[in-house]
């Protein structure tokens, strides 16, 4: 009787089994980037960008005479709403005899020469025109960020949208339901208002001094230096120990100064010095807290020749200081190396709104997002070796802020600091 009891309970054991392996994976990821409510993690891809050059509705008259025999006929107006005598194309130059009113006085006018639609309310008319690249629809602004404008595409026929809501589960339609705003299914595309390819990277930091010494010489801008760069110690420390050490009797601000003007003076020759650039990139960005206050910095380096290209330091984690990194690092090479270019980050949007950037400025290459800790996809297994390499350098980069943070919070004795 027992052992045909065991058998029964193998038995379902085994349809069991057998049913976990079809229907539950073994390994789940912590959270799919694929999924509807993570979209606005992600950066869609460029839209096409409509420009149209000024034109003389002369020349267009003329040649449309040339080739259909006739003159092109001006608009005969019989609606309520008659157009002005002030309205002109603004692309051609139409006067109003040839401008149609397409909405029935709502705003839209249409150009019978060039045949452009525009609005005659609006003041901030553009040159150029923002098109969805999945349906051809004209991008709305929707949002005013500090930074950048957010264009959507309305179109419910788009299919990019139809694509996104057919991924949607059955949950995730109850929820987009109830909650819009937690789904991103439009096409959408943040335009920068900040030009950051125009930041001059070799402008002198506020503060800094020359190198006329009055009051001090270049000894004591030496022994400054050498309390507060190789020791470590703060400029209020520094200015105690030179009076204290060697009868200098200096402000903090003028140490302040002296550490900013020899790091204005050096900044030249690390930044223009030869590394010999290989195509292999690393970037991250990681924070400091100095009283009180977080401070990101942004980091590039060679991941071979262990050299680091680029950096920046910012109060914000956003895309500016991150463009501004990547442009110091690239402008190391002699000649872009474009696709070939391995350039590794996390899988912070920063990186691939920069990318957008670069690519609108004629520098076309790929930004490899590693995401997550664990090798879970192919990009991870072959580049991870080169995100752990950047990792370590900002681990060794904030370890000579830790001991400080900690003697701070632990209120160590004076002496005692000053013996440390």
């Amino acid at each position: 009787m027992l052992v045909t009891y065991n058998q029964v309970l193998l038995s379902q054991i085994k349809q069991l089994l057998i049913f976990i392996a079809k229907n539950i994976p073994l390994k789940v990821p912590k959270y799919d980037m694929t999924s509807p409510k993570y979209k606005k993690l992600t950066v869609d891809k460029l839209p096409i960008i409509k420009t149209f050059e000024k034109l003389d509705y002369r020349q267009l008259l003329a040649e449309y005479k040339r080739s259909n025999g006739k003159d092109k006929k001006p608009v005969n107006s019989r609606g309520k709403h008659p157009i002005s005598s002030d309205t002109i194309c603004p692309q051609c130059g139409a006067p109003h005899t040839y401008i149609y009113d397409n909405a029935g006085g709502r705003g839209q006018l249409w150009c019978k020469v060039c045949d452009m639609h525009f609005n005659k309310n609006k003041d901030d008319f553009k040159t150029e025109k923002l098109i969805c690249p999945f349906c051809g629809h004209a991008l709305s602004k929707k949002k005013d960020r500090k930074n950048f404008y957010i264009h959507k595409c309305v179109n419910k026929k788009c299919s990019f949208y139809l694509q996104s809501l057919a991924n949607l589960s059955m949950e995730d339609i109850k929820e987009y339901k109830k909650d819009k705003h937690k789904f991103k299914l439009h096409y959408i595309y943040r335009e920068f208002t900040t030009n950051y390819f125009d930041v001059d990277l070799s402008s002198m930091p506020k503060g800094a001094t020359s190198l006329k010494f009055r009051n001090f010489s270049s000894h004591v801008m030496g022994l400054c230096l050498t309390y507060n760069v190789n020791l470590g110690l703060s400029t209020r420390r520094t200015a105690l120990a030179l009076w204290e050490i060697h009868g200098v009797k200096i402000s903090h601000v003028m140490v302040s100064r002296y550490a900013i003007t020899a790091a204005a003076f050096v900044k030249p020759y690390v930044d223009n010095y030869d590394y010999k650039l290989t195509n292999y990139l690393a970037a991250d960005e990681t924070y400091t807290k100095v009283k009180g206050v977080h401070q990101y910095i942004w980091l590039v380096m060679d991941a071979i020749k262990k050299s680091i290209l680029g950096y920046q330091a910012s109060f914000s984690r956003d895309t500016g200081p991150c463009i501004l990194t990547m442009r110091m690092a690239f402008d190391k090479f002699k000649e872009f190396p474009g696709k070939s270019l391995k350039f590794v980050a996390d899988g912070y949007t920063a990186y691939k709104l920069a990318e957008q950037q670069f690519k609108l400025n004629g520098m076309d290459f790929d930004v490899i997002q590693v995401i997550g800790l664990t090798n879970s996809d192919p990009v991870s297994t072959e580049y991870r070796w080169l995100k752990q390499i950047i990792e370590r350098l900002n681990r060794t980069f904030k370890f000579s802020y830790r001991l400080q943070m900690a003697l701070v919070v632990k209120k160590v004795p004076t002496r005692t600091w000053r013996c440390l």
